[in-house]
C-alpha cells in the first residue's frame, strides 16, 4: 500500500507495529458547527479507517476536541454564558453530525481540558530541555532550538511571519515562537500549574492526546492542509523535542480545502456553509460521495450545481444495486468475489486511496452490468452485489435495500398499471399512482421507455 506523504512524497506503507494502526486526526474546535470543508475532512478519514480495517489491519483512530481555546472564550463572552456551556453544546451538535454523515470508526474522542495533566507534563519537560522559557503573558516554544521546524511544510524559519494563529508579541524571543501555556487573564477560565493559573496553547493538546494514547509516535497523522503551518509543525516540534526520535507520525496525509466563490471556505472569512445546511437538502450517502468522489488532496470546489450533478450519478450507482439486490434474491455476503474486479478496485484504494479511480471503475462496472442485467442469473448478481456491499463497507454510499415495505410483485404490478394509464392518455390516474408509490418509498424513473424504479 502507497500513500501520498507530505513531507516525503509517496511512500511504501509499514505499520510500525505488526498488524495495528494507530491513527490520529485533528478534531474541530467546539464554537460553531462544522462547515462543509471540516466535514469533507471527517468523512475522508471515516473512509480511511473503515477501508484499512477491510484490509486486516487493527485500527485505533483517535480524534481530538478543542473545547478551551480563544474562540470558544470569545463565544461565551458573546452570549453571555460560560466557556463549558458553549463547548459542550457545539461538542454536541457535533456529535450528531458525525453520526448523521456514518461517521462511526473513530475509537476516542478526547476532549482537551480532560487531559491537563498530560499537557502540563508536556510542558514542564520541554522547559527542562530548555525548549520553552517565560514571557509576562505565557510560556512560549523556541523554535529556533527545533532544527527541522518548518520540514513538513517546506518554510524557511527567517522567513515564517507571525500571525495566522501564532501569537503576536514583542516580547517573544523569536516571531514565530508559539505558546505553549497562556496566563489567567480576567474573567477567563483557568487551571493551576507549576508556573500559575492559566490554560493550554492550541498545539500542545494534541501532542499530550497522542503521547498518552499512541505514545511518542504512531502510524498516521491526519487533518486539513490548512492545519500543515502552524499546527502540524509545532505538534513535531513539541513532541520530538521531547522524544529524540526521527519521527512524530510515520505518514502525513492532508485533505485539500473546498472553496467557495473563489475562496477558501472558513469561519474566520465567513463564507462558508455549514454541513447541517446541507444535510436539509442532501442524504447522508450523497454528501459521502460528493467528497468521497475526488483526489482527497486536491482542492474541490463547492457549488450546489456540483452537489446535484454528484447525486444524479449516485443513483445510477444505487438504482443498479437495487437491481441486483432483486436479481439476486436478498444479499451477497459481504466479501463475496474478491477475485478479479474486486482485487483491481482494491489495488486502486491501495494507491494513496484513490477513491476518484474507484468510483471510475465502479461505474464502468455499473454500465456493464446493466447491460446484462436482464439475462444475468441470480448466482451472478450475488456476485456483483457481493463488490457492492464490499465498497459500501467502507464507502457509506448506498442505502441497503430492505424487504420491507411494498412487496416488489405489488410494485412491478402498479407501474405496468400506470405505464397503461399514461399510454391512454389518463395523465391524472397515472401521476396519483406514481405519487401513491412515492409516498411509500417508491421513486420512479423512466428511461427510453422502461420505467426503473428504487426505494428511496
Amino acid at each position: 500500500m502507497q500513500i501520498k506523504d507530505t513531507m516525503k512524497g509517496k511512500t511504501e506503507f509499514h505499520e510500525l507495529h505488526k498488524g495495528r494502526v494507530n491513527m490520529f486526526v485533528c478534531g474541530p474546535t467546539v464554537y460553531d458547527i462544522p462547515h462543509v470543508g471540516n466535514s469533507r475532512v471527517y468523512v475522508f478519514f471515516d473512509m480511511v479507517a473503515k477501508y484499512l480495517r477491510t484490509r486486516g489491519y487493527s485500527v485505533f483512530y483517535l480524534q481530538n476536541i478543542t473545547d478551551i481555546d480563544d474562540k470558544i472564550i470569545n463565544r461565551a463572552a458573546e452570549e453571555g454564558s460560560d466557556y463549558q456551556a458553549v463547548s459542550d453544546r457545539y461538542y454536541s451538535l457535533y456529535m450528531d453530525i458525525m453520526k448523521s454523515l456514518g461517521i462511526d470508526s473513530v475509537n476516542i474522542y478526547a476532549r482537551a481540558t480532560l487531559y491537563m495533566d498530560e499537557i502540563i507534563s508536556q510542558i514542564q519537560r520541554l522547559q527542562d530541555l530548555g525548549y520553552v522559557y517565560a514571557t509576562d503573558d505565557g510560556l512560549y516554544f523556541r523554535i529556533r532550538k527545533f532544527v527541522d521546524y518548518g520540514k513538513l511544510s517546506g518554510q524557511d524559519i527567517d522567513h515564517i511571519e507571525a500571525g495566522a494563529r501564532v501569537e503576536v508579541n514583542e516580547k517573544k524571543e523569536d516571531p514565530g515562537d508559539f505558546a505553549v501555556w497562556k496566563f489567567r487573564k480576567p474573567g477567563e477560565p483557568f487551571w493551576n500549574s507549576p508556573w500559575g493559573e492559566g490554560r493550554p496553547g492550541w498545539h500542545i493538546e494534541d501532542t499530550a492526546i497522542t503521547e498518552c494514547h499512541f505514545g511518542p509516535s504512531y502510524d498516521i497523522h491526519g487533518g486539513g492542509s490548512d492545519l500543515i503551518f502552524p499546527h502540524h509543525e509545532a505538534e513535531i516540534a513539541q513532541m520530538r523535542a521531547i522524544s529524540g526520535l526521527p519521527i512524530l507520525a510515520s505518514v502525513w496525509m492532508h485533505v485539500g480545502m473546498l472553496n467557495i466563490n473563489g475562496n477558501k471556505m472558513s469561519k474566520s472569512l465567513k463564507n462558508f456553509i455549514t454541513i447541517d445546511q446541507v444535510m436539509r437538502s442532501h442524504s447522508r450517502e450523497e454528501i459521502r460521495f460528493y467528497f468521497l468522489n475526488s483526489g482527497y488532496r486536491s482542492t474541490m470546489i463547492f457549488s450546489d450545481a456540483a452537489l446535484k450533478e454528484s447525486s444524479e450519478t449516485l443513483k445510477r450507482i444505487q438504482t443498479t444495486y437495487d437491481k441486483l439486490v432483486i436479481k439476486a434474491g436478498g444479499r451477497a455476503s459481504l466479501y463475496a468475489d474478491r477475485q478479479g474486479i474486486s482485487q483491481k478496485l482494491q489495488g486502486i484504494m491501495d494507491n494513496d486511496f484513490d477513491s476518484r479511480e474507484f468510483f471510475a471503475e465502479i461505474m464502468k462496472m455499473t454500465t456493464e452490468i446493466n447491460r446484462a442485467i436482464d439475462s444475468m442469473d441470480a448466482e451472478s448478481a450475488a456476485s456483483y452485489l457481493g463488490i457492492f456491499n464490499w465498497m459500501n463497507s467502507f464507502m457509506g454510499i448506498l442505502k441497503e435495500k430492505s424487504d420491507e415495505g411494498i412487496p416488489v410483485k405489488l410494485v412491478d404490478d402498479l407501474i405496468s398499471l400506470r405505464n397503461q394509464m399514461r399510454r391512454e392518455k389518463m395523465f391524472s390516474v397515472s401521476d396519483a399512482i406514481r405519487e401513491i408509490l412515492f409516498r411509500n418509498g417508491i421513486i420512479l424513473e423512466d428511461r427510453e421507455g422502461v420505467t426503473e424504479w428504487r426505494r428511496s
